[in-house]
């Protein structure tokens, strides 16, 4: 029988507070990157800057990626912008020290890619100026009480708009996972939080309610495969139908 999961899980994710070395945490955090890769995670955030982009032309951009761990979504941008000779800078922006680390050694390619380590609620417009900013698989680890005030940060900071990249919570979505965690997930830790992960993603009726708290910007929510949402946040235009 499936499970209805009508309200978001409260349970805590071993990711949010990882007790492991650094090179422990590297190889979870190889095993949850290679589950976005094959999931088609990459692509619907690729998709969307590039939608938002070409929607903005502009000389360069510059992305922030808000809780950006070791940096992966962030160069696979910056590699895929490459081939479109689009200028880019990519800024990573995580509080977990280790992650950072692990994301300059994996970056060492890619000169237009910088983390700093700092609590996004507490950014100013002026410190991280930014066109886009991203954020994937990261709105799900706050509470329904502490998310209006970081959704309000990601509709003030960028210029072009905001990306989120985060998942539906569905039984279905938690059956497949258990069936797709026994063949191509190896560390315990990816397993457990991969599960706890979609008990505590989102509903669309639960974004769009979300979306109504910020009317200074228009909202677009669209469900992805696999059981992912993309909310794309834009400041409202002049001629703007919404």
């Amino acid at each position: 029988m499936l499970e209805k999961l009508r309200e978001r899980s409260s349970q805590k994710e071993l990711m949010d507070d990882f007790q492991g070395t650094e090179d422990e945490l590297k190889i979870v955090l190889d095993d949850i990157n290679r589950v976005n890769r094959l999931l088609g995670g990459n692509g619907i955030t690729i998709d969307s800057v590039a939608h938002l982009i070409k929607k903005n032309p502009q000389k360069s951009y510059t992305i922030l990626d808000v809780g950006c761990a070791d940096g992966h979504m962030l160069r696979a941008l910056a590699t895929f912008f490459r081939k479109k000779r689009v200028k880019m800078e990519f800024i990573g922006l995580d509080l977990n020290t280790d992650a950072l680390n692990i994301a300059r050694k994996a970056s060492i390619n890619f000169p237009e890619i910088r983390y700093v380590a700092k609590d996004v609620l507490e950014l100013k417009a002026t410190d991280l100026p930014c066109d886009i900013l991203i954020s994937t698989l990261m709105t799900h680890h706050f509470t329904n009480e502490q998310l209006p005030r970081l959704l309000h940060q990601f509709a003030r900071l960028p210029k072009i708009g905001f990306v989120n990249n985060d998942l539906h919570r569905s039984g279905l979505a938690l059956i497949l996972f258990k069936l797709f965690r026994f063949f191509f997930i190896r560390t315990p830790t990816a397993k457990i939080d991969g599960a706890i992960s979609i008990k505590r993603g989102f509903k669309k009726r639960e974004l769009k309610n979300f979306a109504d708290r910020l009317p200074i910007v228009q909202h677009y929510i669209k469900w992805k495969w696999a059981f992912r949402y993309v909310w794309i946040m834009e400041p409202k235009r002049p001629n703007a139908n919404e």
